[in-house]
């Protein structure tokens, strides 16, 4: 099956209980059992029922294989949050004393685990430009021995800066070392990073997979079963980061429409990232689907579409950003990203506030970036916006 039948119906398109269209919320904690021996089937899984909802469920399950079967896994899964998906799969795979490469530019939170947190556990960190991959091997040279995982965002979080996947996953699978990609902003409709050579994919499912503003989610995806059942047992369940019932069936009611909103997403943000091309007061403008894009070609190879996020800059630096974003109608100020309503930020001050101020540009960001996620309303009310926002 295609992507948006696979979306609606999963792999399996087994009926529901009482044959009900939409699959039943398990909204329990706790699983019975009929004896002992039934216990036993169940505990040392030769049964595939269900003991405690902090392990499994079945609303859980079925977002987990419906995931799994998007971004061409074996098995997902799913967390209270993208963070805690993300900062349980680096802890899965490493421990004191060893490395993990972090692209320059990423989310805030994740970089706050990757230099904060994990340092803390005498896990060290090197932040590598990994959309050059030269940079990479470099990089292997100085810490081969301890480096055990490479960590990236593509496209970033905020700039969209492009990493060549399959050229990073050749390189780290070489010398032995784990590749975890956030796939985030290009969704399993415009991006399979598995299939590029990455071992783990994790989405902050709150963004385009619910693609509401409703949800708080995360999940991560392999092709290795026993990872998979490694990382739900000895990560996500011990450290309790599971995700509700009641979410993973708004997040199954989500990805119904996926694809089709990616493709609304999409040509809505092309059509702004153009308009803010040609924009006299803009200086700078970062979509992937723009052929002056740095990404533009690696981009195109990688991905079937460019998503709906695009950063920009505007004349006048920070003061004149703040005026564009506290000018804007339309469009809301917030700090999330992948809902039907298209939503502004400034990410120095806001999602990146974390990074060293006097070092942005290390990082490929700048005080005055702006980011947009392009939503689904009339693209010409979108661009009307920002053109009455731009001349202020």
């Amino acid at each position: 099956m295609r992507f948006n039948t696979l979306a609606i119906h999963g792999k399996d398109h087994k009926r529901n209980a009482e044959n009900a269209l939409n699959p039943p919320i398990y909204q329990t904690s706790t699983f019975v059992f009929n004896d002992i021996d039934h216990v036993e089937a169940v505990m040392s899984f030769k049964s595939d029922d269900y003991v405690y909802t902090r392990g499994n469920n079945p609303t859980l399950r079925l977002f987990e294989n419906r995931m799994a079967a998007l971004e061409h896994g074996n098995g997902a899964v799913a967390f209270a949050s993208g963070m805690a998906a993300i900062s349980s799969v680096l802890f899965s795979f490493l421990k004191p004393g060893d490395n993990v490469i972090i692209h320059r530019t990423i989310y805030g939170s994740s970089y706050s685990v990757a230099t904060k947190l994990l340092p803390r556990y005498n896990i060290s960190y090197t932040s590598v430009d990994l959309s050059i991959p030269e940079n990479f091997e470099r990089a292997l040279k100085e810490s081969a021995d301890t480096l055990k995982v490479v960590y990236f965002e593509s496209p970033s979080n905020p700039n969209l800066s492009i990493v060549d996947i399959r050229k990073i996953s050749e390189i780290a699978h070489e010398n032995g070392i784990k590749v975890v990609i956030d796939n985030t902003f290009a969704t399993p409709f415009f991006q399979q990073p598995l299939d590029a050579g990455a071992d783990v994919v994790v989405h902050s499912a709150t963004k385009y997979i619910s693609g509401h503003g409703d949800v708080i989610a995360g999940v991560a995806v392999s092709k290795d079963d026993a990872y998979i059942q490694r990382l739900k047992f000895d990560y996500m369940a011990e450290f309790g980061g599971v995700l509700s019932p009641f979410n993973a069936w708004l997040l199954l009611r989500g990805l119904k429409t996926l694809g089709v909103r990616m493709r609304q997403h999409e040509k809505n943000a092309l059509a702004a990232a153009e308009y803010l091309e040609n924009h006299p007061a803009v200086t700078r403008v970062m979509y992937p689907g723009l052929p002056s894009f740095n990404g533009y070609e690696t981009a195109r190879h990688q991905m079937s579409g460019f998503g709906a996020m695009i950063s920009f800059e505007v004349q006048g630096g920070l003061e004149a950003a703040k005026k564009v974003i506290n000018s804007l109608k339309l469009i809301q100020i917030a700090v999330s990203l992948g809902d039907c309503e298209s939503l502004m930020e400034l990410p120095a001050a806001m999602t990146h506030r974390g990074y060293d101020r006097e070092k942005l540009a290390e990082f490929g960001l700048s005080e005055s970036m702006l980011r947009i996620s392009v939503g689904l309303e009339d693209v010409e009310d979108i661009i009307e916006d920002l053109k009455q926002a731009l001349e202020k």
